[in-house]
């Protein structure tokens, strides 16, 4: 695993931003040869997403030729609800950007097969065969997309129950009312990231990320902390703020 760290949340996710340019540009995508890229939601990725504008704007970076999966998203939540995970993206990323909207894949959290849905994301993702590059955030308690504690290194995408602390951790962008969190989400498994990612970055950003970072890094692999998965990975770059990562 390499590692990357800032002394402040905006150099960490400027650094990111830069990285994903450069890979895009090197790769130069074509209609026939897109780049695959996947994509998480959440308070850690927004500086990303907004510096990537910002490059798009200046005519440095084009999503023209760009596939994006998304990591996951709530279970019973329309794509026009605020929070939901198509709102998120759409709302600081898709909308100001050239990506076609044909390029975008977000799993749907209202299907009326849901096994069938995650199945179809899994057949998708691998169509394509490799995700050039994956964009993940960490949870607090090492979770990776919503694997949470308990998600095997084999696991695909699918329906998840999720945890009190990621309902608790998630409430903020609910009113503070854990009632009103959705309680299940589909999530891409560990084996979708590890075994169908050429490259992973990681964005951990804040002092309540330094526990996960630490499991991350130095845990045992293991169920109990997803995120350790990762050092099964032989491309993996974790990029924090010296918040989440004050003893280097």
């Amino acid at each position: 695993m390499r590692q990357a760290t800032f002394s402040n949340k905006q150099d960490a996710s400027n650094y990111v931003a830069q990285y994903i340019v450069d890979k895009i540009n090197s790769f130069r995508p074509t209609p026939l040869k897109p780049f695959i890229l996947g994509l998480p939601t959440g308070s850690s990725p927004e500086g990303i997403y907004k510096k990537l504008i910002e490059y798009y704007n200046q005519g440095k970076i084009s999503f023209q030729n760009v596939v994006t999966f998304n990591m996951d998203e709530y279970v019973g939540l329309s794509p026009v609800n605020d929070q939901s995970y198509h709102y998120f993206m759409y709302n600081k990323f898709f909308n100001h950007i050239d990506i076609p909207k044909e390029n975008i894949n977000i799993l749907n959290g209202l299907s009326n097969n849901i096994e069938q849905e995650c199945k179809n994301y899994e057949e998708k993702i691998k169509k394509y065969g490799k995700i050039h590059l994956f964009l993940g955030g960490l949870g607090i308690e090492g979770h990776l997309a919503f694997n949470e504690t308990g998600s095997s290194r084999d696991s695909i995408t699918r329906k998840i129950e999720l945890v009190p602390s990621t309902i608790e951790a998630n409430s903020r962008f609910f009113d503070n009312d854990l009632n009103k969190v959705p309680k299940f989400a589909l999530s891409v498994g560990i084996s979708t990231i590890l075994d169908n990612s050429e490259e992973i970055i990681v964005i951990i950003l804040g002092k309540n990320k330094k526990f996960a970072l630490d499991q991350t890094i130095n845990g045992k692999m293991g169920s109990k902390y997803p995120s350790s998965w990762l050092q099964d990975h032989p491309n993996v770059l974790l990029v924090s703020d010296f918040e989440a990562y004050p003893k280097l």
